[in-house]
């Protein structure tokens, strides 16, 4: 049924919540802003979550989101926001020094390796993503890679999709599956570009968006029941 398998990285494939708290907890140390706890990493990602969603609507620019979302954090939490470009700079490096996976998506990917056409899909920075990958090893399990800065686009929007079909030479969107853990993202673009979606959910989220998904599942493994 599926020839084409579009992989989300962040939280799909990589805990990115993971290589988040390390980071940011890294800078710290390095700025000299003292102990940053468990909630003031939750205040952050809060945050980041809701700039990403406005860059996914169009309504703010990357650039823009990512200074914006730490001059936020750090307004918040009573620290210099002019720090928050330098601050930035620094963390898109740092994302990639901590590389933990999601449960069983390794042992998927090399399982669909030379089945299917894996193709990487992603909205994070090229700086971030381009070292996420080469130290993950994931430069060597997908078959193409489309990093949105690259593509001029970002997921969800239409131009993005369009993109990645041309350039791998998709032409039956019946083939084409996408996995995700993002229904802003992901399953939207998914919905947009008129392709399958799998909507990976471990946390039992509710759909609130009404977005529509093919498929849902709540551990990586779980794909293969899909696949066949």
């Amino acid at each position: 049924m599926y020839k084409y398998l579009l992989w989300d990285i962040d939280g799909t494939i990589l805990d990115f919540f993971a290589a988040e708290a390390y980071a940011i907890r890294v800078l710290f140390d390095k700025y000299k802003l003292g102990t940053c706890s468990d909630e003031m990493i939750e205040t952050y990602s809060r945050i980041n979550v809701k700039y990403w969603q406005a860059l996914e609507r169009n309504e703010m620019t990357k650039p823009e989101i990512l200074v914006g979302r730490f001059r936020d954090f750090f307004e918040v939490m009573g620290i210099d926001t002019e720090l928050a470009a330098a601050f930035n700079s620094d963390y898109q490096l740092s994302l990639g020094d901590h590389i933990v996976f999601v449960k069983h998506a390794m042992d998927m990917l090399n399982d669909e390796k030379g089945k299917y056409m894996l193709i990487a899909v992603t909205n994070g920075t090229k700086i971030a993503q381009t070292k996420k990958l080469r130290q993950s090893g994931l430069d060597k399990v997908f078959d193409a890679i489309f990093i949105s800065e690259d593509v001029g686009s970002e997921k969800p929007n239409a131009e993005y999709f369009e993109h990645v079909f041309r350039e791998t030479g998709i032409t039956d969107r019946n083939q084409v599956l996408i996995i995700g853990d993002s229904l802003t993202s992901d399953m939207r673009g998914g919905e947009i570009a008129g392709i399958d979606t799998c909507w990976y959910n471990p946390n039992h989220n509710t759909n609130e968006y009404g977005i529509r998904t093919t498929y849902e599942i709540d551990d990586i493994a779980k794909l293969k029941e899909i696949l066949g």
